[in-house]
């Protein structure tokens, strides 16, 4: 069972600190999960061609303001901006520009915001126009990696196992998977322990309980898993400049279960998507 309200549990294993939240808490973490994905949402109809990722990074700002919240990557470590806006080849933490995207561009879209004292963390890479078809089925795939290490989210069982699944559906089609960035837990820190790499061995790593939350991120490429890390101290593109794409959901182990406390519904409202992907990861709160 959960634990309860007002009381944090910490649990150490090799050096590491996890703390398990309550239900109140987890019900905290998903108004800030439901947030960022709000606001992919209305980013959702502005990301197309001749659109600047300054100009989404702008609505992105306003729009989290509005609803009493403040965003979490702003500042963070000397980061300049509310997006992590991340076209083509760059994997992660691109900062948004005035360089209009283009027809046949992707862009992850990643944004964080605290709201209540607990951090949302979500991300969801869109096409711009009309995009390849190798480069969908990159999105593809990489998505449905995603629900994979999701559905390992199970009491009892280990992060190596969440690793696993998304390293396997990848690599099975032919993908880089990114070694050096992972996913992560989250709560009151935008950043908590157990790190959550997207490649690894069943059965290894932390345990799985209930209250823990993470934040799961495959960062999956066209190419080769190896990246660089660029001297503006942020932004990672693929070594080969293959393009790479990247999801994130924020998901809790309750009753011994993955529930999602993100979802990608807004975007797909908006761009009149149909989907049952998320059916299996919810909760009656």
């Amino acid at each position: 069972m959960l634990l309860k309200s007002g009381y944090v549990s910490v649990f150490y294993f090799l050096g590491y600190m996890i703390h398990l939240k309550s239900l109140e808490e987890i019900y905290l973490l998903r108004e800030a999960a439901l947030l960022v994905s709000k606001t992919l949402g209305m980013l959702a109809k502005e990301v197309k061609e001749g659109v600047t990722t300054k100009y989404l990074d702008s609505l992105a700002y306003d729009f989290i303001k509005d609803h009493k919240a403040m965003p979490a990557f702003l500042g963070y470590g000397g980061f300049p901006a509310t997006l992590c806006t991340s076209p083509n080849e760059q994997v992660v933490h691109g900062i948004p520009n005035e360089i209009p995207l283009k027809n046949g561009d992707i862009l992850s879209v990643d944004c964080g915001v605290f709201l209540n004292g607990y951090v949302g963390d979500h991300a969801y890479t869109f096409g711009v126009g009309e995009v390849p078809e190798d480069i969908k089925k990159l999105l593809s795939v990489s998505k449905e990696s995603l629900y994979l290490g999701m559905a390992e989210c199970v009491r009892g069982k280990r992060v190596g196992d969440i690793s696993y699944a998304i390293q396997h559906h990848c690599e099975k089609e032919g993908y880089g998977v990114v070694r050096e960035l992972v996913g992560h837990g989250i709560g009151k820190s935008l950043h908590e322990d157990p790190q959550v790499p997207n490649y690894g061995r069943k059965g290894s790593g932390k345990v799985l309980k209930n209250g823990t939350v993470l934040a799961i991120e495959p960062m999956i490429n066209l190419g080769t898993e190896k990246v660089k890390f660029h001297s503006d101290g942020w932004t990672v593109t693929t070594q080969d400049q293959k393009p790479s794409a990247h999801f994130e959901h924020d998901v809790a182990i309750i009753e011994g279960k993955p529930i999602l406390l993100s979802t990608f519904s807004y975007v797909y409202d908006a761009l009149g998507i149909s989907s049952e992907e998320e059916k299996n990861f919810q909760y009656r709160w």
